[in-house]
């Protein structure tokens, strides 16, 4: 009879065992099977195809890859850019969001390190007598013939550690994603430097632009001065009206009433300027030589795809791109079943006393389990959607930046050629018209043209020296433009 009892019982072993197997074997066919079954989503590849050139030249030389001290030869206007890269508020912004996006970093290659820390507690329990626990405890104690303290106390002090395994490289993709998009950032801040040079520079030539503009006045007002003494002179004499001179008297109130227009302008640039160099309003030290005879830089545009390495925009868009595309298999990695193990080792018992009591008083666990979505995968499904139409977006915005790119560069190259043959004309335009003034006051002391022709002569000559410094002025800003738009400024 006992043999016979000894097979049933290794009969019923036996019997559990495989049912147990049996269960896990279901358990992780269901994670296989769901693992397999991940839905298909539209994919798209970017296109990294540029033309060949941007006006027929081969010539690689490229103006962009020159250093900003380099190019910009005024020390006034480098003083200011260099300060702006130091105090401008928005790039020290950047700058933090930089080291935020390296500590992401550091927070992603955590979470697939192990984790271990020490853990000490103590409490007190009491269990009902009338149940397994409490019927044992009644009976069992560390001394012979006395029962467990009721209530129980516990102290412990444990070392415990937890581990998910990155069997599908989830979390080493994560930190990767992560590492990727703190150089995206430091593209950004590369890109902010420099449109911040650019926006300087353009406020600068603007500045040079209103204080030219703001001296022609003034030369203006001193000639309409004598011109308005002459016809005073020529009433006495008869040989003009009231009319006349109270024509010259507006046409000087006005030329006066001019400046001062011109004044506000300057106020306003300046603290443009101040602003991006971030300081309060003071005045900004400038060039004093004549604005009219600055030759803007001859500026070479290279090839287009040499825009794909100078720009900081388009460099930070392929490092985007890059991490969506991670990001995909971070989130395919859903989908697989995960292993995580956690153990503990330390000391534990119902009195502080006993700790010491080794080995008894030691206390340990390791545990692993593999977990997956069986039912209920649609937050799961989501993300991976999102991830996957995130990453179209990415690639949507990289051809955007690059096409933005080539046609900026295109524009300029247009529009350098066009302000140079306009300012060759603009300029016989204005001495035609400093001639047409001196003959016209000529003819008016001889008594040979009428106050009308000298009015307008003298008016259509400050317009004329005006049109002429704003052509300068778009000139020079499109040098700068050009050198933005090849990526030039950052370095």
């Amino acid at each position: 009879m006992p043999l016979m009892l000894s097979q049933l019982q290794k009969i019923k072993t036996n019997m559990r065992n495989k049912r147990i197997l049996n269960w896990a074997g279901i358990a992780l066919m269901g994670l296989t099977y769901q693992a397999c079954n991940i839905p298909t989503l539209p994919q798209k590849t970017e296109n990294r195809a540029v033309p060949v050139s941007f006006n027929g030249s081969q010539d690689s030389t490229n103006t962009g890859k020159v250093s900003w001290k380099t190019f910009f030869t005024d020390p006034n206007l480098n003083a200011l850019i260099d300060t702006a890269f130091k105090n401008n508020q928005e790039l020290n912004i950047t700058m933090q969001e930089i080291a935020i996006s390296q500590n992401e970093i550091q927070a992603r290659k955590g979470e697939y390190l192990p984790f271990v820390g020490l853990r000490g507690g103590a409490g007190v329990e009491k269990a009902a007598r009338y149940t397994n626990i409490g019927a044992s405890e009644a009976t069992t104690d560390i001394k012979p013939g006395r029962e467990t303290p009721d209530p129980l106390p516990d102290v412990n002090i444990q070392a415990v550690a937890r581990w998910e395994v990155d069997i599908w490289h989830k979390l080493r993709n994560a930190k990767k994603a992560a590492a990727t998009r703190y150089l995206s950032s430091i593209e950004g801040k590369n890109f902010m430097m420099t449109n911040l040079a650019a926006e300087i520079a353009n406020s600068y030539y603007e500045l040079l632009a209103l204080d030219t503009q703001l001296a022609i006045i003034r030369q203006n007002i001193d000639i309409q001065n004598n011109a308005l003494k002459i016809v005073r002179m020529e009433k006495e004499a008869t040989r003009v009206t009231e009319l006349a001179v109270r024509r010259f008297e507006a046409q000087v109130l006005k030329t006066q009433n001019l400046q001062y227009g011109i004044q506000q302008q300057i106020i306003e640039t300046e603290n443009r300027i101040n602003f991006l160099v971030g300081r309060y309003p003071q005045p900004v030290q400038r060039s004093s030589q004549g604005f009219e005879n600055l030759v803007p830089n001859v500026v070479q545009s290279g090839i287009p795809s040499q825009l794909l390495s100078n720009r900081p925009d388009i460099k930070q868009a392929e490092l985007d791109l890059e991490a969506a595309k991670i990001d995909v298999t971070v989130a395919r990695a859903n989908f697989y079943p995960s292993l995580g193990l956690s153990a503990s080792l330390g000391l534990q018992a119902f009195t502080p006393i006993y700790l010491a009591r080794v080995p008894e008083s030691i206390m340990g666990s390791l545990i692993g389990d593999l977990a997956g979505p069986v039912i209920n995968r649609y937050a799961i499904r989501a993300g991976y959607a999102n991830a996957n139409a995130r990453q179209i977006q990415a690639i949507y915005n990289y051809e955007r930046t690059v096409l933005n790119a080539y046609i900026e560069v295109v524009n300029q190259l247009s529009n350098i050629s066009n302000l140079e043959k306009s300012f060759d004309l603009k300029t016989k335009e204005v001495e035609a018209l400093n001639q047409s003034t001196t003959i016209s006051n000529r003819l008016f002391a001889s008594a040979r043209a009428d106050y009308m022709e000298v009015l307008l002569t003298q008016r259509d000559a400050l317009e004329s020296k005006f049109e002429l410094i704003e052509t300068k002025m778009k000139q020079m800003n499109a040098m700068v433009n050009i050198y933005r738009a090849l990526g030039g400024g950052w370095n």
